[in-house]
């Protein structure tokens, strides 16, 4: 399933998503041909054709919303900053203090995946309300944008602190938000995978239905709902994958523009003593290739590293039967049954599985293509199972690498696993000096505050 390739003009505020222009192209599998335009300065189509573009519009912005966008970031390259998985090579100071874990709300680039999140929410809620009334088909399209709201209430679930405001528009009506906290987010989550799997029918039903398995699936592994998780994405293949697409005309894959073209961003590697080695690994999830020129930031004399998963118009998995897998192998490991949980890990990196494995996009990446990954063995028990714990969780990074799981991931193995702030997140001295601070989720922006009923963070817990 590709998303949808649309150009929009770019909106203004967090609390709202008022349409001024909506124009789908020829990519659209919709097979759209002519442009779309809501004239209404509202969020209120007039027609079924309006509808569809709302519809259209929820696509496209969800495509901005994960790695559509720079200046300020979008989600899956800015939220990684905080992770082990990229580094800072910029000069921007917004960069380089999410980078070194530094709290702040009123760093300018946080208010951009915030708003673009809220953005996918609130046009397709009103792609809804438009798809009921004037029914163009497939019903699906429905069911697609209460999957979009789930999907992205569950980023918002892992990426943000307690106390995050929904709020929505109805028309050109701003409705301000109640605060709510991460569970209550997954909770909203999982209701409108309820929904999507209400409104299915005609073309693209199964790839929307498998979407919403692994979008619910992982809302309630969140949640710490483990086998309500693996039973949630029975059924799903292996090779399932739901993307967003990108391309020149519609905007850049981010995770190559801002790393592999303007070197601001590059590949973590055993950063902060925590840090996974992403790059020295060597391994085939993660292709990759350094320098032989420097970061953005010449100041420090640093050799650029770069991914080679995606190029300028890759398309990116949001959600996998990859994913699934994992999930399920999760949860064996709650259930003690370690036999189950290596097979599962090892059902993805066999021979037959080769294909699940990303073509590195030129040859000057290592490894190179065909490499394969070797079966893994048990480390044994432990207490607390902690060394394939922490298997499960490196198998799920590398799998998973610069697609918005890392985060949520990295709070779960402190929410729910115990581990201390110090043993996940990168720690010590940062490699622009300084050292690392104490961020473990990203604020909500302080541009909400014109929200009456917000006035911050409810609290930083994981």
């Amino acid at each position: 399933m590709r998303a949808h390739t649309l150009n929009r003009l770019p909106l203004l505020s967090a609390l709202g998503a008022l349409v001024l222009m909506l124009q789908a192209c020829t990519k659209d599998l919709l097979k759209v041909t002519d442009p779309d335009i809501i004239l209404d300065e509202t969020l209120k189509a007039s027609s079924a054709s309006g509808a569809l573009g709302l519809h259209n519009g929820a696509i496209l912005r969800l495509e901005q919303a994960t790695a559509g966008t720079q200046s300020p970031d979008a989600l899956f390259v800015f939220g990684g900053l905080l992770t082990d998985e990229w580094q800072s090579g910029d000069t921007f100071i917004q960069r380089n203090t999410m980078d070194q874990r530094i709290w702040d709300p009123q760093n300018t680039f946080n208010a951009g995946p915030y708003r673009n999140l809220n953005r996918v929410r609130v046009m397709a809620e009103a792609a809804v309300n438009g798809l009921r009334q004037y029914k163009p088909t497939p019903a699906t399209n429905i069911g697609r944008m209460f999957a979009f709201i789930a999907y992205v209430q569950t980023l918002i679930g892992e990426h943000y602190c307690n106390g995050t405001p929904i709020s929505d528009v109805r028309e050109s009506t701003v409705i301000a938000g109640e605060p709510i906290s991460n569970d209550s987010m997954l909770a909203l989550a999982l209701a409108n995978t309820d929904s999507a799997v209400a409104n299915l029918g005609g073309a693209d039903s199964a790839a929307v239905a498998r979407f919403v398995q692994v979008v619910r699936a992982r809302a309630l592994l969140d949640r710490g709902q483990f086998a309500a998780a693996a039973a949630a994405v029975a059924g799903v293949p292996d090779d399932f994958h739901y993307d967003v697409e990108y391309s020149i005309v519609s905007g850049d894959n981010q995770l190559w523009a801002l790393n592999a073209s303007a070197r601001r961003y590059t590949v973590g590697d055993v950063e902060g003593t925590n840090g996974l080695n992403f790059r020295s690994a060597n391994d085939p999830r993660i292709p990759t290739k350094r320098g032989p020129d420097r970061i953005f930031d010449t100041a420090f004399p640093l050799q650029v590293l770069r991914q080679g998963i995606w190029g300028r118009e890759s398309r990116i998995k949001i959600a996998s039967g990859i994913e699934a897998r994992l999930i399920e192998a999760e949860n064996a490991l709650q259930a003690g049954d370690a036999t189950t949980w290596l097979a599962k890990l090892n059902q993805l990196r066999g021979a037959a599985a080769a294909a699940l494995l990303p073509v590195p996009v030129d040859t000057s990446y290592r490894p190179v293509a065909g490499t394969l990954l070797a079966a893994l063995a048990d480390p044994g028990p432990s207490v607390g199972d902690t060394l394939r714990l922490k298997l499960l969780f490196r198998e799920r990074a590398f799998w998973m690498y610069g697609t918005g799981h890392r985060l949520g991931d990295m709070r779960r193995l402190v929410r729910q696993y115990g581990r201390t702030v110090d043993q996940v997140y990168p720690i010590g001295a940062w490699f622009k000096g300084g050292n690392y601070g104490d961020a473990i989720q990203m604020p909500v922006p302080f541009d909400e505050q014109n929200n009456p009923n917000f006035v911050t963070c409810t609290d930083r817990n994981p």
